[in-house]
């Protein structure tokens, strides 16, 4: 591929708050690509990645599709767990003190972050550091150092801390440290190239090079993602908020989530969550706005890429004809789980026992939101005793065939 046609394929599905910011990370990626081909060597690109939890959904993996197209163009990645910044915990996109977390709650995360991340990157071609490797062997001499390119008004600018120093809560001194920490990674693996979301603008495009600049190293290029809205389309992933796509999950679970997606989020999850090249998502784009391809063909199109990127065709084919069969048909799913309720166990019980919901509060908002059924009929009181088994149907996509407890069936 032409470095030019690399630059492009790179640069997609970024965001830099800052038109002229993003063109001269092109400018420099382009330089940087060039200088490496005259070299004759690949770039040298990480990402980070604080095993905070051990669970990932969509939104994680976006950066990861950066990497594995960084690979795919012959760039060596380096796949960073953040054992020693999670004991901090990144403040970055929070308007509160994040917990720390222990060594061994660090540890226990970091097992199935390798796991998860290779569904998408190449095992063969990765490599997996951890920081605590170089960010352990720091002394408190060097972090004066490393803290004396900083000012306090830089982090009390930054609009989470901005926010809690207006409500007048705590900013605490080691949350600071976090910035550092990060960019001396960068500075650690002699990087071109790091990935991250619009969160860590200042980590990467402040931090990372001030540091590296400092310690006497090229500054590396920031390829800075944008942010994945969940599955209202609105609000940026989360498991908190019940809006994310998990990928440790089934195909039927994860296309019937992107079907789920209203249609003015479809472009967003062109660019961030596909293999598609720039000129198809551009392409796809374009037949969205212009209506020559339905938005349900479109996002059938896409639901069907994101699923077979984690579960191959096969799995994706099987699941499109899952949601046909079930959402387009009507029908009720084959092989659903079956769940023998306990004696005078009410509906609101069956729906968080089952992790139908995330909460009791959240049963009643579906009841009153008519989104519970009972054998085909909505259920209008959360606490609703089943009288005879049945189908429930949690949404659009949740079922189970629950039994009446053991004594009533006999």
């Amino acid at each position: 591929m032409k470095i030019e046609d690399q630059v492009t394929l790179l640069m997609q599905g970024t965001e830099y708050g800052d038109d002229a910011v993003k063109q001269a990370m092109a400018r420099e990626l382009k330089e940087r690509l060039i200088l490496a081909q005259n070299e004759n060597r690949p770039l040298r690109v990480y990402c980070g990645y604080d095993p905070t939890k051990a669970d990932l959904h969509l939104g994680h993996t976006i950066t990861m599709r950066k990497l594995r197209q960084f690979q795919d163009l012959g760039h060596d990645v380096t796949f960073v767990i953040g054992t020693y910044t999670s004991l901090i915990g990144d403040p970055s996109d929070k308007d509160a003190l994040r917990p720390q977390l222990t060594s061994t709650e660090v540890e226990e995360n970091a097992r199935t972050y390798a796991e998860q991340a290779f569904r998408i990157l190449d095992p063969k071609r990765t490599t997996i550091r951890y920081n605590a490797e170089w960010l352990s062997k720091l002394t408190f001499a060097d972090l004066i150092h490393l803290a004396s390119n900083f000012t306090v008004q830089q982090f009390l600018t930054r609009e989470n801390f901005k926010l809690r120093f207006e409500r007048g809560d705590a900013i605490y001194l080691h949350e600071t440290f976090y910035a550092i920490m990060q960019g001396y990674d960068a500075y650690a693996l002699k990087t071109d190239v790091q990935v991250g979301g619009t969160d860590q603008l200042f980590n990467i495009l402040t931090a990372a090079r001030k540091l590296m600049t400092y310690m006497g190293e090229k500054p590396n290029i920031g390829i800075i993602m944008g942010i994945l809205p969940g599955t209202d389309g609105i609000v940026r992933m989360s498991k908190s908020l019940g809006n994310h796509i998990p990928i440790d999950t089934t195909p039927e679970d994860m296309y019937g989530k992107v079907m789920s997606l209203p249609d003015t989020a479809l472009p967003v999850y062109f660019r961030l969550v596909t293999r598609w090249s720039p000129s198809e998502v551009e392409q796809k784009e374009k037949d969205l706005k212009e209506g020559t391809i339905h938005p349900r063909d479109a996002k059938m199109s896409l639901a069907s890429e994101i699923t077979s990127s984690f579960y191959g065709e096969d799995g994706a084919e099987k699941a499109q004809e899952n949601f046909i069969s079930t959402f387009q048909k009507h029908e009720i799913p084959e092989g659903i789980f079956t769940y023998t309720m306990k004696p005078d166990e009410t509906i609101k019980g069956i729906v968080i026992t089952n992790n139908m919901a995330t909460s009791g509060s959240a049963v009643v908002r579906l009841v009153e939101q008519n989104g519970i059924k009972f054998d085909g009929k909505i259920v209008d009181d959360p606490y609703y005793i089943p009288s005879h088994s049945g189908v429930l149907q949690v949404g659009k996509r949740q079922y189970i065939q629950v039994n009446l407890p053991d004594k009533k069936n006999e």
